[in-house]
């Protein structure tokens, strides 16, 4: 009797820890519903222009995927060029530069779009055409430039793998907004020969879904073999 009560004590504990884990992934899964359904939200309102842009980071996120209309002068000096970028199934670099806003001491970093990397010479970078008059970009706000994961400290060079905002406004000694304008454009190109075709914003809700399937189908399982083992095959036994 005590085996079978250990038995049924396992069981229930790990049941309830299966379900526990199922309806938390569902509850995952809710939030970042509600997140998702809030940034759609925010790239319907009228787009920002340069003065209502707010530099104070915690202000600053509240921004976040809203519709910019923004004029300036782009910092060519200091573009970046993030390498093992994909897009349209080959690798290459996100160009990002700094746009100095009209009306604004500060600048904004922009991802421009994507440069394909010459596969003969991996160092060699593509020519990016220079445009020392004023532009006007459009785009929606995103926290900061699309990032890969990294071993070790960033580094310096026009050819990086990521690029921390604040580190870099202190390397070009120039104050930079917090948030970062991922721009929009043509989806296939812009005037500028860089592609755009970014992927739609994505919370990951399948993932949770799929992880509070895993669990649930795990109680299930959990359950039909206490209820095999413990219960219907002892009658079997007995029948005979």
């Amino acid at each position: 009797m005590r085996g079978r009560a250990l038995i049924l004590l396992a069981t229930v504990l790990s049941l309830g820890l299966a379900l526990r884990l199922a309806w938390w992934q569902l509850d995952r899964a809710a939030q970042k519903t509600a997140l998702l359904q809030a940034q759609q939200a925010q790239a319907k309102r009228a787009p920002l222009s340069a003065v209502e842009l707010v530099a104070a980071p915690p202000q600053a996120r509240e921004q976040l995927q809203r519709r910019v209309r923004l004029r300036g002068h782009w910092l060519d000096a200091h573009t970046v060029y993030l390498e093992n970028r994909p897009m349209a199934g080959r690798t290459g670099f996100y160009v990002i530069t700094p746009l100095q806003l009209v009306g604004r001491n500060e600048a904004i970093l922009v991802q421009r779009g994507w440069l394909p990397r010459d596969a003969r010479d991996r160092e060699r970078l593509p020519e990016l055409p220079q445009q020392s008059a004023e532009v006007e970009i459009e785009g929606r706000l995103i926290e900061a430039p699309t990032r890969l994961y990294q071993l070790g400290e960033a580094g310096g060079g026009r050819i990086r793998q990521n690029l921390d905002a604040v580190a870099f406004a202190q390397e070009i000694r120039r104050p930079l907004l917090p948030l970062t304008v991922l721009q929009q454009g043509d989806a296939l190109a812009g005037t500028d020969g860089l592609l755009r075709d970014w992927p739609a914003p994505d919370a990951g809700v399948q993932k949770h879904y799929g992880y509070a399937f895993q669990w649930f189908a795990l109680g299930a399982l959990i359950l039909g073999l206490y209820v095999w083992f413990q219960l219907i095959r002892p009658r079997r036994r007995q029948a005979r």
